[in-house]
């Protein structure tokens, strides 16, 4: 799928930024099915909570089918006079609500679970405030329920750097493969999985996609948790039985049987967070970020001094970013609250100095890493720790190493090492040395030969020029690479040089032969037998070191 672009992005760089204006990105994005988090069970000895009444609902907004939309950027002048109108946002989403609620035992076990959490649901609402406008914002552009805006407090209690024991990431939750194949990023320096922008289109597009195949919330909400596939099968499972396939009847594991009760538990308590002896933070109905451009690599840390905001903070709206390092063709703008985007801007501007200290190295081959440093010209030590290299790993062909910037290099990392970087290592492989295995009276195969050597069939084939499957005759040399330093290959050349001088000064005579018929016959003195000792498995097999 071709990711979509924005139809405008202002260059605002490290020495040509437009102090007027700011940009405010809204990207299409591609999708990806997340996976949730797991959420601990309600203790048994939970206090209840006791709920209000549900009030008579009022006629809720007709559910009408999500559109596709273009991208879109809105501009905001960088002025701090600027009047805005700062309305409830919390009003503007609980007004909005459109996929038919539920009413049941596991929704109140939920909005019981949270309930008794008070400082759990600050947490998590003071976090959403961050993301909560722009996710609204692009739920309702697109014609979809405002609800769904909600859903990342069920994935990952809105935080963007979450990490699942399966590998998800983000605040919506996506898993690598899947993330992989609709091109959000996941490479040395960054993971869009995490992006706040990129991640949120990912998300809506999903849902797009899913609500189009089932035409109902709940079993599209169902599949965004569970799959796709899964969903469809359950669907037909229960038409051929006769049974109804709404979200209640279907068969589904207990976390998705859990998943839309617990969305519907979070809107009961924003919609009336009394009713549960809970308080909602304040959130003002505008931006809480505003996107700025950058072209110049720039490390994270200088970024966020500029800014005039604490890393942690700048971290929470740009997690996405692996390395210390901000590479602008691979990440052209960042995710700044208002007035310290203002500063950002201007302080940037006025900035001497190099704006990155780090940047990328391409290794030309296959190197030790202490091979690595030297062509780099930093400590090894340094190399390892600031690119997490283990020990008797080597850094492969083709790797991109974070190394430090010199005053030499004054070129920006390119995109498409910013876009495709990868680290790959392989195990540092002791040197091997030849030998030759002859083949004992009941002939031996590829696998039985590699089996009893530690090595792989594959090798042994290869080494041989033989098919994987094929059988080796008796007396037939085989070859066999053995590591050097391997404490059986050792023993072996010992037993193999003491064994052949040992038959070298003996010789066997037989009844009724004179030593030197015997002698004349088998040329004994010049005689180069070769004989070593193996596993027991085959000690009829002749082996010799070369």
């Amino acid at each position: 799928m071709t990711k979509t672009q924005p139809a405008h992005r202002p260059v605002l760089g490290a020495r040509a930024l437009s102090i007027g204006l700011l940009t405010v990105l809204f990207l299409a994005g591609c999708a990806v099915p997340p996976v949730t988090p797991p959420v601990p069970a309600v203790p048994a000895d939970a206090p209840p909570v006791v709920a209000a009444p549900p009030q008579a609902a009022a006629s809720a907004p007709e559910v009408q089918t999500p559109v596709a939309v273009a991208p879109r950027v809105l501009h905001g002048r960088l002025d701090d006079d600027i009047d805005s109108v700062h309305t409830d946002l919390w009003a503007r989403v609980r007004g909005q609500f459109s996929i038919p609620d539920l009413d049941n035992e596991r929704v109140h076990k939920w909005e019981q679970w949270y309930a008794s959490r008070p400082d759990y649901v600050q947490r998590m609402t003071e976090r959403g405030g961050r993301y909560l406008f722009y996710i609204v914002e692009e739920v309702q552009r697109r014609n979809m329920p405002v609800d769904l805006a909600l859903l990342p407090f069920i994935e990952s209690a809105f935080n963007p750097q979450a990490t699942s024991h399966a590998r998800a990431s983000g605040m919506w939750q996506f898993m690598p493969t899947t993330g992989k194949d609709f091109e959000l990023q996941q490479n040395l320096f960054r993971d869009d999985r995490r992006d706040v922008l990129a991640s949120t289109q990912a998300a809506l597009d999903y849902l797009q996609q899913l609500y189009t195949q089932f035409n109902d919330w709940q079993l599209a909400l169902a599949a965004y948790n569970w799959g796709p596939g899964n969903v469809q099968r359950a669907i037909a499972y229960n038409q051929k039985h006769g049974r109804p396939i709404d979200y209640d009847s279907l068969r589904m594991p207990e976390e998705t049987r859990n998943y839309v009760p617990k969305l519907q538990a979070v809107k009961n308590i924003i919609a009336r967070p009394e009713a549960f002896s809970l308080t909602l933070p304040t959130l003002e109905d505008h931006p809480f970020f505003l996107s700025v451009a950058i072209d110049r690599d720039i490390d994270v840390a200088l970024a966020a001094q500029l800014a005039d905001l604490p890393l942690d903070e700048f971290k929470e709206l740009n997690p996405q970013m692996n390395k210390p390092v901000i590479l602008a063709a691979g990440t052209p703008q960042v995710l700044l609250p208002y007035d310290n985007a203002n500063r950002f801007l201007k302080q940037i501007n006025r900035h001497q100095g190099p704006l990155a200290s780090w940047t990328a190295w391409v290794a030309p081959k296959t190197l030790k890493p202490r091979d690595a440093a030297r062509l780099i010209g930093m400590p090894e030590a340094q190399l390892r720790a600031v690119n997490h290299i283990p020990a008797r790993m080597l850094v492969k062909k083709g790797s991109t190493l974070l190394v430090p910037r010199t005053e030499h290099i004054t070129e920006d990392v390119a995109e498409h090492v910013a876009d495709s970087a990868m680290m790959m290592l392989a195990p540092e492989r002791p040197a091997l040395h030849k030998v030759s295995l002859r083949i004992g009276k009941h002939g031996d195969s590829v696998a039985g030969v590699a089996r009893r050597y530690h090595v792989s069939v594959n090798d042994v084939a290869r080494w041989n020029g033989v098919n994987k499957k094929a059988r080796f005759k008796p007396g037939q040399t085989v070859i066999v690479m053995r590591a050097t330093s391997s404490k059986r290959s050792r023993v072996a050349s010992r037993h193999s040089k003491k064994h052949v001088a040992s038959r070298r000064h003996k010789t066997h005579v037989a009844s009724g032969h004179s030593t030197k018929e015997v002698a004349a016959r088998s040329h004994t003195k010049h005689a180069t037998e070769h004989v070593a000792k193996r596993p027991k498995a085959a000690a009829d097999d002749r082996v010799a070191e070369r």
